[in-house]
């Protein structure tokens, strides 16, 4: 990816250093991995409670309600101060030129959202943002949280290393930034109320998938306006998105596929999606909803 030149973000926020103490383990775009990250899941989306927040009392630690979190002001967070910490912000502020034409498009104002990254654990006002959580968006602060060991995780273990891999990352939760100004998280946060945990999944898993489409979005205007691809770019972003689909998680983690559990899509779905976004680079081919299989 093309990015040494292009414009660093004023949203970014490194944490490096300031985080509590942060355990290890499997992570993923926004959830833990494993049976007992699964299980948390399926609880937190029949009580319609984030996940993340049951993982807290599990382990003891006290969690209030998102919309409860009362986080103390923080001193400000340090500049991007090396190579990874300049890229991420690179990015970002490619993702915010693109969303900023794409809704002055239509007659709209793109709010961009803040990104954190850290290593360990930090407070997002979701509650506690750790390796386990893995990379995700926090709507009650309109942030993006990425712990940088995910990076190393899917490199190593999930095999797909790249820049644009890691471009990816940030674009799919980004798109979940879009989700929320648009009005589809509350959307389909609403339509999840009453209903039984397979039906929330299976909404879950369209608003995931919508947002790789949208990572699509952000990669056709990056490369359409500003010409940031590489050689080789394309497939790291589509080999990240394989090695993040339920089907491939679960196999790894776990050596069993269990499709009643999906929460994010499988690899070949989160592959078609994001290429669906990169082929037309218009909101409206992302309607993953209208779909009769996502």
């Amino acid at each position: 990816m093309r990015w040494r030149d292009g414009r660093r973000s004023d949203n970014v926020e490194d944490y490096r250093g300031r985080s509590s103490t942060g355990g290890k383990g499997s992570s993923r775009l926004g959830l833990k991995s494993g049976l007992a990250g699964l299980f948390l899941l399926a609880i937190g989306w029949y009580l319609g409670i984030d996940p993340r927040q049951l993982q807290g009392l599990v382990e003891g630690r006290p969690v209030a309600a998102p919309e409860q979190v009362e986080q103390e002001a923080p001193p400000p967070p340090a500049a991007p101060r090396d190579e990874l910490g300049e890229f991420i912000s690179v990015v970002l502020a490619d993702t915010e030129d693109s969303w900023t034409r794409l809704f002055a498009d239509s007659g709209a104002t793109y709010i961009p959202p803040k990104l954190r990254y850290f290593e360990g654990s930090t407070e997002s006002g979701c509650g506690e943002a750790s390796a386990q959580s893995g990379p995700f968006y926090c709507p009650a602060d309109s942030r993006v949280y990425i712990d940088l060991g995910f990076y190393r995780e899917l490199a190593e273990r999930f095999k797909a290393p790249g820049d644009f891999a890691q471009a990816y990352v940030i674009a799919h939760e980004v798109g979940h930034h879009v989700q929320n100004l648009l009005g589809t998280e509350e959307k389909v946060r609403k339509q999840q109320q009453g209903r039984s945990v397979q039906q929330r999944k299976a909404l879950q898993v369209r608003m995931e998938l919508q947002a790789d489409c949208y990572a699509g979005i952000w990669a056709h205007d990056a490369q359409r306006s500003r010409h940031v691809l590489e050689e080789g770019d394309l497939e790291e972003a589509l080999a990240a998105a394989k090695a993040v689909g339920d089907d491939m998680i679960q196999r790894q983690t776990q050596g069993t596929v269990m499709p009643e559990t999906f929460t994010h899509g499988t690899a070949k779905q989160r592959q078609r999606w994001f290429k669906a976004g990169f082929a037309s680079g218009q909101i409206k081919s992302c309607d993953t909803f209208r779909t009769a299989t996502p």
